[in-house]
């Protein structure tokens, strides 16, 4: 089974209650559409975190959000091939999996590409608080390059496309926070995002992010709850 959900960041209940109502396997797929918050903190409190879920039985396949490092960025990580693309884990915790931003995925028979990242709205708030910020929390032009390129390989046609924001066309201005002036904000992902959507025929667009849970068109918001993603 493939199953889906939002941003987690760093607590797991539901997916722990998940798994035990619903019986899962290691077999089986979660799929995080980024901020896991998995490797947040860079230190043992991550390390307790990734004890915990290695006895979930299930594997976490998660997109990467813009409140986590990148996993390229620590040394016990190792590329590795999963569904036909590359994904980033340790060995003392297979069953968690980072996926390769711009690298295609076989679902069940399906095209799933994947595109991580995203800007902080809350940066400044964090940086002067001394909460964790990641500099490198968007997509650079090497991942923007490698996703194009990619696109390019299939004829700007695929299935599904897991990211964690979304194109800036479909942003649900319900979720802006109150007070913050939007013209501060750095929309150059949503903005990029725009463009690749613009381009590529797909079925479906899942993305986090935004803490809601809605659908727009082909584009589906989620946050708390878990679905069995739908591959019509």
């Amino acid at each position: 089974m493939i199953y889906i959900t939002g941003d987690t960041h760093g607590d797991f209940q539901r997916i722990e209650k998940f798994c035990c109502d619903n019986k899962t396997k290691p077999s089986d797929v979660m799929i995080i559409l980024g901020d896991a918050g998995i490797n947040y903190f860079g230190d043992e409190r991550d390390y307790i975190k990734k004890r915990f879920l290695k006895n979930l039985p299930i594997t976490l396949f998660c997109i990467h959000g813009n409140h986590e490092m990148r996993p390229q960025k620590i040394s016990s990580y190792k590329e590795q091939l999963f569904n036909g693309g590359i994904v980033w884990a340790e060995d003392d915790f297979p069953n968690i999996l980072f996926a390769n931003d711009g690298e295609l995925f076989d679902f069940n028979g399906k095209k799933c590409l994947v595109i991580g990242g995203a800007y902080s709205v809350d940066k400044y708030y964090r940086l002067s608080r001394g909460f964790k910020w990641f500099e490198d929390e968007q997509p650079d032009e090497e991942i923007k390059n490698r996703v194009k390129n990619r696109l390019a390989e299939i004829d700007f046609k695929t299935d599904i496309i897991l990211s964690h924001t979304c194109p800036r066309k479909y942003e649900p201005i319900e979720a802006f926070l109150p007070g913050l002036d939007q013209s501060m904000i750095d929309k150059s992902t949503e903005n990029w995002l725009d463009e690749i959507e613009e381009k590529t025929i797909y079925s479906k667009w899942y993305c986090g992010h935004w803490h809601i849970t809605k659908r727009i068109d082909k584009v589906i918001f989620m946050f708390e709850d878990i679905n069995i993603i739908d591959f019509d």
